[in-house]
């Protein structure tokens, strides 16, 4: 009980998530691909199966994000099709990246952690100078934050061998907890998200004929 008291005001606050991802050694070629991994600037271009699923998920996700947090239709637009597009870019599901940016900043653009993080997915500073050489304040740019969140994801799932639970640990700064990734899950399955959809494709650009990886995660933890 007092844990389910503790996801639910995790996702309700108003407040940025306190994580703080570390700086950790990375190996040339890593600290390479990651580099490559965030500079494409392609545009930002979902790919769907048919127009009609594009109209569909947009106007289904739509209708779930918090106004208060995006007012502005053409703004909750722009935002899912380029979080849509960085997901599936780096393997990802979009809605467990939903289900994270609704923890980590409660879809503020702005949001600013008391450990210094920023923006949408609240990504630390030092990854901007580490793998892009650019001033921190880019990480406030909608498209920027959401590829560094999305590469950075990835890159310690595949750090984890696809372990979702020890990667979002890992994302937090707080690795061999269970609060913050129990609550991220829970989240993502407010927006539909299921332990069966696949973490896919590379990590150092668009995916190709994505292949599926497992996702694993501690047992009996209930979830």
């Amino acid at each position: 009980m007092i844990r389910l008291l503790v996801l639910i005001g995790v996702l309700m606050s108003s407040t940025a998530w306190a994580g703080q991802q570390r700086l950790e050694p990375l190996s040339e070629s890593v600290r390479t691909a990651l580099t490559a991994a965030v500079a494409d600037r392609a545009p930002p271009e979902p790919v769907f199966d048919s127009p009609l699923e594009r109209a569909r998920w947009l106007a289904r996700m739509n209708a779930q994000l918090p106004q208060r947090s995006m007012p502005e239709y053409d703004h909750r637009v722009e935002f899912l099709r380029t979080l849509h597009y960085e997901s599936q870019r780096a393997g990802l599901d979009p809605l467990l990246v939903l289900g994270l940016i609704q923890v980590e900043s409660g879809f503020r653009r702005y949001a600013v952690s008391s450990a210094g993080a920023r923006g949408l997915m609240q990504v630390m500073p030092f990854w901007a100078r580490l793998i892009s050489a650019e001033d921190p304040g880019v990480l406030f740019d909608l498209r920027a934050n959401l590829r560094f969140g999305c590469v950075i994801l990835r890159h310690y799932l595949d750090q984890e061998r696809g372990d979702l639970f020890r990667a979002l640990g890992r994302y937090n700064g707080s690795v061999g907890q269970t609060a913050y990734p129990e609550a991220v899950i829970s989240a993502a399955r407010r927006w539909g998200w299921s332990e069966v959809s696949p973490t896919t494709g590379p990590t150092t650009g668009p995916t190709t004929g994505p292949t599926k990886e497992p996702i694993t995660r501690p047992a009996g933890l209930g979830l």
